[in-house]
């Protein structure tokens, strides 16, 4: 998430960490336009899946959701308003991955954790003044990745690898980033890959790197505001452009090879794009996240995940605000097999 809001936030941000405008606002939103009454798909009932987001502040908490069989399976819930370092803040749930053991991994923004089904918490870890969190990945079972956004003397913006059964920190790796004065925009989203290498969505860099181990970029291409990419099996990249609202597949040339933005969406009111899954058939999911250009009361009328076919075909668009309300999207993890 990173946007200026057309409303104020029930919660007073310090100059430290309001957001700066690097790109164009998408288009005001229509309350009657922002997606079609009748949605293509199966509604919660499409795929099992689990989901975060940030920035539900019609709550009083933020919720993680299971979806399964179209039921809500399981939800754990976090306050959205903080104290943090003696100062009124929040909360967002950035990231979430289910384990295969079925714990959960999140990131808040001011920490990250991991959650037994039954919520228990089994490992936390804040996040040090002036800085962020908005990436964990889970390798395997006892280890977990993530970034934080930082800027000396607060600490620069680094990746770590933490020992969850023993705290250990096993990995730190400095990581450049476009914008150093200004924690928020950094970095989104970090994946470690096969070869040990990371992946990095330079948020406010616009572009997106591979780094070797050491903390050197071994690639590099440059896309608007990347908030998420994940290296597909082909061996190219699937990444999100945030403020832009583009799901863009490039190849390790940087050359774009599939492209859906919001000309191919007519009907629905895109806002930034966030998460993005490619699942084994083709088809793209991606979290359209609205909160900050749509008004509270109209959330109601956007569609918060969508679902492509390589053609750019809509097959599924879920608007789900009652019954369970999901909240805005960002993260979601695909858990079926389809």
């Amino acid at each position: 998430m990173f946007a200026l809001a057309l409303f104020v936030l029930p919660v007073c941000l310090g100059a430290q960490n309001q957001p700066a405008a690097l790109a164009p606002a998408p288009p005001v939103s229509n309350p009657a336009t922002n997606s079609p009454a009748e949605l293509p798909g199966r509604g919660l009932a499409q795929h099992d899946f689990l989901y975060c987001g940030e920035w539900n502040f019609n709550e009083p908490e933020q919720t993680i959701w299971i979806i399964r069989g179209g039921k809500v399976a399981w939800s754990y819930s976090i306050p959205f308003h903080i104290t943090f370092d003696g100062k009124e803040d929040f909360q967002e749930l950035g990231d979430c991955t289910q384990l295969s053991n079925g714990n959960i991994v999140f990131s808040t923004r001011r920490g990250a954790s991991e959650i037994t089904l039954d919520k228990k918490i089994v490992w936390h870890r804040d996040t040090p003044p002036g800085t962020e969190l908005h990436s964990i990945q889970p390798l395997g079972l006892d280890r977990v990745l993530i970034a934080q956004n930082g800027n000396l003397p607060d600490g620069p913006a680094k990746l770590m690898i933490i020992n969850t059964k023993t705290g250990a920190t096993e990995k730190e790796i400095a990581i450049p980033v476009g914008h150093p004065a200004n924690v928020h925009p950094q970095i989104r989203r970090v994946r470690m890959l096969a070869s040990g290498n990371f992946l990095v969505a330079h948020m406010d860099w616009d572009k997106v790197s591979e780094y070797d181990g050491k903390g050197k970029e071994v690639w590099s291409c440059a896309t608007p505001e990347p908030w998420s990419a994940q290296r597909l099996e082909n061996g190219n990249t699937l990444v999100t452009g945030n403020y832009s609202g583009y799901v863009r597949e490039i190849t390790p040339k940087c050359e774009t090879v599939w492209n859906f933005d919001r000309s191919d969406m007519p009907g629905y009111f895109i806002g930034y794009l966030q998460d993005a899954v490619r699942l084994a058939n083709g088809d793209t999911i991606f979290s359209n996240w609205t909160a900050s250009k749509v008004k509270p009361e109209d959330w109601h009328t956007t569609a918060q995940l969508i679902e492509v076919t390589p053609g750019k075909k809509i097959v599924w668009a879920l608007r789900q605000w009652d019954g369970p309300n999901l909240g805005p999207a960002s993260g979601i993890q695909v858990l079926d097999k389809k």
